[in-house]
C-alpha cells in the first residue's frame, strides 16, 4: 500500500469536513444546521481513519494530528474541489452533490480492495456517503425546481463548481502498481457511474451540467487554490499555537 494514495483520500475527507463544519450555526434552518454538522462529522471520521493508516504506512512516527495540523499547504494532496469556499447555500449543495457522489462511487469500489484495512474503511464510508448523496439530492431538487431565484443560484453554482469535478477522475498521481494489484481504484472508471447519478438528479431538478471549457488541476500534486491557505490557517492555528497541549 502507498502512503501517498491513502493520504490523498484522507486529505479529501479532512478538507471537505472543515468546509462543511463552517456551516455550523449558519445553515438556513435548524434541521439543516444539524444535518450538515453530522455529514461533516461522518467525513471527519473517514479522514481520521485514513490519516491514522497513512501515518502507519509512512513509518515516520506521525499520527493523525501531525498529518492534519503540521503540514504546509504544498504537502496536502486533496483535490481542489473540496477546498473551494462555501459560497452561498446553493454552492455548498452543488459541491456536496458532486463530491459525495464521487466519494460514494470510490468507497463502494474500494470495498473490494486487496488491502484489507482500506477495504474495511471503505465499507463503513460507503454507507455514510450514501446518506450524503441522498441529502444533497433532496436539496438539489428543492432548489433547482423551486423559485426562480433558487433556480438561478443553483445554475450559477453549477457554473462555478463543475470545472473542478474533472480532476476527480484524473489518475495520473496513482502508482500504477496499486491499480494492477487491486489495491487502488482507477478514478477514470468512476466517471460514468458518477455522471449517471449526478445527471439524473440535475435533470429531475430542471438543471443541466454546464459545458466544460476549462479543467483546473494540481491539487493531487500540492498545487492549490488561493482559498486553501486561509482554510489551513484557521484549521491549524490552535494546534500550532499550543504545541503539545492536551485536554
Amino acid at each position: 500500500m502507498s502512503f501517498g494514495y491513502v493520504l490523498a483520500l484522507a486529505d479529501d475527507a479532512l478538507i471537505a469536513a472543515q468546509r462543511l463544519a463552517e456551516w455550523t450555526s449558519r445553515a438556513p434552518e435548524l434541521e439543516e444546521d444539524v444535518a450538515l454538522a453530522n455529514i461533516a462529522l461522518d467525513t471527519l471520521g473517514q479522514a481520521r481513519l485514513l490519516l491514522t493508516y497513512a501515518g502507519e504506512l509512512e513509518g515516520a512516527g506521525r499520527d493523525e494530528d501531525d498529518l492534519a495540523y503540521l503540514r504546509d499547504e504544498r504537502e496536502f494532496r486533496n483535490c481542489q474541489l473540496v477546498e473551494l469556499p462555501n459560497g452561498d447555500f446553493a454552492v455548498t449543495i452543488v459541491k456536496l452533490l458532486c463530491f459525495a457522489t464521487y466519494q460514494h462511487e470510490l468507497y463502494s469500489a474500494l470495498r473490494d480492495s486487496t488491502d484489507e484495512r482500506l477495504a474495511a474503511i471503505a465499507t463503513k464510508a460507503a454507507t455514510e456517503t450514501a446518506y450524503h448523496v441522498d441529502h444533497a439530492r433532496l436539496w438539489t431538487l428543492r432548489l433547482g425546481d423551486g423559485t426562480d431565484e433558487a433556480h438561478r443560484r443553483m445554475t450559477d453554482a453549477l457554473g462555478r463548481i463543475w470545472p473542478y469535478t474533472n480532476d476527480l477522475f484524473n489518475g495520473d498521481w496513482i502508482d500504477p502498481a496499486l491499480l494492477a494489484d487491486g489495491t487502488a481504484v482507477d478514478p477514470a472508471t468512476l466517471r460514468e457511474p458518477w455522471m449517471s447519478t449526478v445527471d439524473k438528479v440535475l435533470t429531475e431538478a430542471t438543471l443541466s451540467a454546464p459545458d466544460d471549457d476549462w479543467a483546473p488541476t494540481g491539487g493531487r500534486h500540492g498545487e492549490h487554490t488561493e482559498a486553501m491557505g486561509y482554510l489551513l490557517a484557521e484549521m491549524q492555528y490552535l494546534h500550532r499555537a499550543h504545541p503539545g497541549a492536551s485536554w
